[in-house]
């Protein structure tokens, strides 16, 4: 088997520190810290208070539509919103490329958790009554992130996800 090289071509990010790369390198290098008390959940009852949550966050300010945002996990949109900077970074022709020869590789910590808490937390609330949304395991498996950015770029090659 012929070995290939693998090129990174563009850069991409939403984090805690900034919503794009630029935003992000100006914080990271003027020493800002990306922690702050948890804002998204009640976190009173646990030790830690404290996380790297992403700020102001609004899906349709980057092109994520309501229908989209509720049948994607805030990990897949987080994905989708750093490879579509990476790829405008790149400056790449895409209609140029051999789709066939372009995979996608997420690294991911855990996938949709959101999701599956949000469905455990109705399963509780719900009397216990076995009834998850249909939409619950597509939105927390990890490789949906690379998969996603595949169909949203129609790229056919290598598609995975990488946990850890």
């Amino acid at each position: 088997m012929k070995l290939r090289r693998v090129v990174i071509t563009g850069l991409g990010t939403i984090n805690s520190l900034g919503h794009n790369v630029p935003e992000y390198f100006d914080n990271l290098v003027a020493g800002k810290s990306g922690a702050g008390l948890i804002t998204r959940f009640d976190a009173s009852l646990f030790k830690t208070r404290f996380a790297c949550e992403i700020k102001d966050y609004d899906p349709e300010k980057f092109g994520i539509d309501k229908k989209d945002a509720r049948r994607n996990d805030p990990f897949t949109q987080y994905a989708l919103i750093a490879a579509h900077e990476a790829i405008t970074d790149s400056h790449l022709d895409l209609d140029a490329l051999d789709k066939n020869q372009v995979g996608v590789i997420v690294g991911s910590g855990i996938g949709g958790i959101e999701t599956l808490l949000r469905e455990i937390g109705e399963f509780y609330k719900g009397g216990m009554v076995p009834r998850f949304s249909p939409f619950l395991v597509p939105m927390m498996i990890a490789d949906i992130a690379s998969g996603m950015i595949s169909m949203k770029y129609g790229f056919r090659g290598p598609n995975y996800a990488t946990v850890s």
